[in-house]
């Protein structure tokens, strides 16, 4: 690159070397003293109308609680910032005004390492007034991080009569490698759909080729940065998206639109937590969790914790603690019938999760002790399947 000139925006200095971000987006690291910094002239905020929208076409409301879709690149630190309103995804998206009518609303602009359970609980509660209001489908804009412990959330909170549509991307709206408009106009698509129930929509292919509509339940980020990270276990997702056609197809498992009537029940016991078992564990990281009403455990094989934790676990159990067994395993279903091990964790008083994902069991066990601390009433709605999150038998065996 030796006497090449380059543009960019000036970000920061790291010994005798500067950080700058080309106008592509990508940061390069160029020697302090070859470079020429001007003085950027002060930006002047456009004046921006709201999207243009075809009211003949079907309600569709868009949640915005910010994440990759809907963010940009932070010219001042280099990093990725979430910046963008749901109004903006309509203006930066033109697509989406030839599919329905919008109403946006901006719930929060965060990424979604930092979304909690009162999110959980304000985004179903937005949907519900939404659908109340006549909305023909929502599509909730999310960051892929924790989308599937949201869209559980949600699922457990809502009986939905319309299609509700969590939505994200892998790469931010300003690389040249960014999934948000397939994956908005895909989304957007299936809103308008038959279907009926809480689902991500997101890449089935690294290719622009279709997306898969995955239940709230039944879907878990499995890679880190494909723009396919997405995948339903246990059952194979409930539809599809073609592209560029935009053709929706649901399977036959799909709940279809109108099969209930809208209801929220919307209270959450935020005393719950989430442990991975790993060999060599100390008995010390389960009793740090002496006092909480729940606590799922993701454990190995059919489900399995250490003779120390056991012990560990049945007296959080005495104490008032409902427990519940998953597996890291993610496909098959938990037994502690098999081995020695899981009998005594079922002696204890632990639950089976059957096969229900650890983030779905996680959010279903804040959700139905957020209704009763009733020990058995527990056990039977843990083990009851609500929302698709649970089979009575594995396709493939155990």
């Amino acid at each position: 690159m030796a006497g090449t000139e380059l543009t960019g925006t000036y970000i920061t200095s790291r010994g005798h070397h500067a950080v700058v971000k080309l106008d592509n987006g990508y940061n390069i690291g160029v020697p302090a003293a070859s470079i020429v910094c001007r003085e950027a002239a002060p930006a002047v905020a456009p004046v921006v109308s709201p999207a243009e929208q075809n009211p003949d076409l079907p309600d569709v409301a868009i949640i915005s609680t910010g994440g990759t879709i809907a963010s940009r690149i932070d010219y001042r630190t280099g990093a990725v910032t979430s910046q963008f309103s749901a109004d903006d995804i309509l203006r930066a998206i033109p697509g989406l005004a030839e599919i329905a009518s919008f109403r946006a609303h901006q719930l929060a602009t965060i990424l979604s390492e930092n979304m909690h359970s009162g999110l959980w609980q304000d985004i179903a509660r937005c949907i519900y007034d939404e659908i109340r209001r006549g909305a023909e489908g929502v599509i909730v804009t999310h960051g892929t991080d924790t989308m599937s412990y949201s869209a559980a959330a949600v699922s457990f909170m809502l009986e939905t009569p319309v299609p509700v549509i969590f939505v994200g991307s892998q790469r931010s709206a300003d690389r040249p490698s960014s999934d948000n408009v397939m994956n908005a106009l895909c989304s957007a698509q299936a809103a308008i759909s038959n279907l009926g129930e809480v689902a991500v929509v997101m890449h089935a292919s690294t290719s622009d080729d279709r997306c898969s509509i995955h239940r709230g339940t039944r879907v878990r980020k499995m890679h880190t940065s494909r723009r396919d990270a997405f995948r339903s276990v246990g059952i194979p997702p409930i539809g599809t998206v073609e592209y560029p056609s935009l053709e929706v197809s649901l399977s036959p498992s799909a709940v279809l639109r109108g099969s209930t009537e809208p209801a929220l029940r919307d209270h959450f016991d935020n005393h719950v937590g989430l442990v991975a078992f790993y060999p060599g564990m100390d008995a010390s990281a389960i009793a740090a969790y002496a006092g909480f009403h729940g606590l799922v455990i993701s454990g190995t094989g059919l489900g399995h914790v250490s003779a120390d934790c056991i012990r560990t676990i049945s007296g959080l159990i005495r104490d008032g603690t409902n427990v519940v067994m998953t597996s890291q395993c993610l496909n098959g279903r938990v037994c502690d019938r098999v081995y020695d091990t899981g009998r005594d964790l079922l002696t204890a008083g632990v639950i089976e999760g059957e096969d229900m994902l650890p983030e779905a069991a996680l959010t279903k066990l804040m959700w139905v002790l957020g209704s009763t601390d009733d020990p058995d009433e527990v056990k039977r709605l843990m083990q009851t399947n609500l929302r698709g999150e649970l089979g009575r038998c594995s396709p493939h065996g155990l």
